[in-house]
């Protein structure tokens, strides 16, 4: 009755760019496919608002299913079974309930109820009395009750020109838009719970992010790389693959202590930062800085300090996470997978040299006079040619850093 297993993947937010769709659905496609590489999958089709992807193996679905949740611009996706509607649309529609028993017959249920989309306008029969047709035939052969609201199973049903998909479950997609389509943003990656949050969440938004972790060597050990090497590792599951750069900050910042006082060393090393991660930005493609800063959360996160930071910098610097607190952040980074790792203790280039009592309004005369005491442009360099780079790919471990330089992907 049914035939081949199709899973039928949905997609919402791309539906609405207009003349841009077909931009985003290349992508989302694309991106589908790379996700998919080396499983029992036929090849992608496009139909109304959907991809179908035909599954050759069952036995591969939970895999498939597990990659697919982690691609961006999905709404839903569902493993249907595909029935054709040729002929007169009664009996299309009698050989569609048929081939729904066959499939219930393993399923036990109290309640169900039937929801139809029907893409082809043409199908002469509208998706409600679809719906109650298709929920008559089921009812009478199992005796399950009919539940609109609060049903045990749902029957999902695509009507689409010439046939019919119809799904006992539906898996929640990743949702957001596909990573590519909103161009390359450079994450700042501390090891701590925050960032990695921002990152996925700048993903999500359809950008593909590369991350930069600033580190104390020669004045701590490996520990701190190894732990954000760890976390980018899992969060290039979501995009397939990513460059993570390490920069060896211990002597910039042993500089700037040499040169500066307490209150405003923190917000010195925030500002060497955002300039070093600008030019392994520029060097790379990147057309943004992402951090994990939230409102008031730390000495260097309140709005004027903030705006001191940011003035380093001349690419847009983007802070997803900016009115969200800690238990939220926290919340999504368990759900993310990141927690786990981020918790570990490490010793993080933010510990060290750090006054016990760090300036809370930093301003900018104060700041840029104490600037004048170091070579800015040094540093920077310095920092620069101080860093290694690691490629990532899904489903690789992450491999011990290739290269010291910046020189383009």
């Amino acid at each position: 009755m049914g035939a081949a297993h199709v899973i039928v993947l949905r997609y919402h937010e791309i539906a609405l760019k207009g003349r841009n769709r077909p931009f985003f659905v290349r992508r989302l496609s694309d991106n589908v496919r790379r996700a998919t590489a080396g499983l029992p999958v036929g090849a992608l089709a496009r139909a109304s608002a959907r991809l179908l992807l035909p599954l050759d193996d069952l036995a591969a679905w939970p895999e498939t299913r597990g990659r697919l949740a982690r691609v961006f611009g999905l709404a839903n996706f569902s493993l249907a079974h595909e029935v054709a509607l040729d002929g007169e649309p009664d009996a299309a529609l009698d050989r569609l309930g048929a081939a729904i028993l066959v499939r219930l017959s393993a399923v036990s249920m109290s309640s169900f109820r039937v929801l139809t989309k029907r893409a082809d306008k043409r199908f002469p029969l509208p998706s409600p009395e679809v719906n109650r047709r298709l929920g008559r035939t089921i009812q009478e052969a199992t005796r399950a009750r009919v539940d609109l609201d609060h049903a045990a199973l749902t029957v999902a049903v695509d009507i689409l020109p010439g046939r019919a998909f119809f799904a006992l479950e539906k898996v929640a997609g990743a949702g957001g838009l596909p990573v590519g389509t909103s161009g390359r943003v450079l994450a700042l990656l501390s090891g701590g719970i925050d960032s990695p949050v921002a990152a996925w969440r700048m993903m999500r938004r359809g950008c593909a992010v590369d991350f930069v972790h600033f580190h104390s060597a020669p004045f701590h050990d490996r520990t701190s790389q190894e732990k954000a090497q760890r976390i980018a590792a899992e969060l290039v599951r979501w995009e397939h693959e990513a460059v993570l750069h390490l920069v060896a900050f211990g002597e910039v910042q042993r500089q700037i202590v040499a040169a500066i006082g307490r209150p405003l060393r923190v917000v010195l090393y925030r500002r060497m930062m955002f300039r070093i991660a600008e030019a392994i930005a520029r060097a790379t493609g990147a057309e943004a800085l992402v951090t994990g800063e939230s409102l008031g959360q730390v000495a260097s996160q309140t709005l004027p300090n903030l705006a001191v930071i940011e003035a380093a910098a001349t690419l847009p610097v983007l802070r997803p996470l900016i009115g969200m607190d800690k238990g939220e952040i926290s919340d999504q980074a368990a759900r993310l997978g990141t927690f786990e790792t981020s918790i570990i203790p490490d010793q993080d280039c933010c510990q060290l040299f750090v006054p016990p009592h760090p300036a809370t309004r930093a301003h900018p005369e104060d700041v840029e006079a104490a600037e004048r005491r170091v070579d800015v442009p040094a540093l920077v360099a310095l920092g620069v040619a101080a860093t290694e780079r690691v490629r990532l790919r899904d489903g690789e471990d992450a491999a011990a850093p290739a290269a010291r330089s910046v020189v383009g992907r």
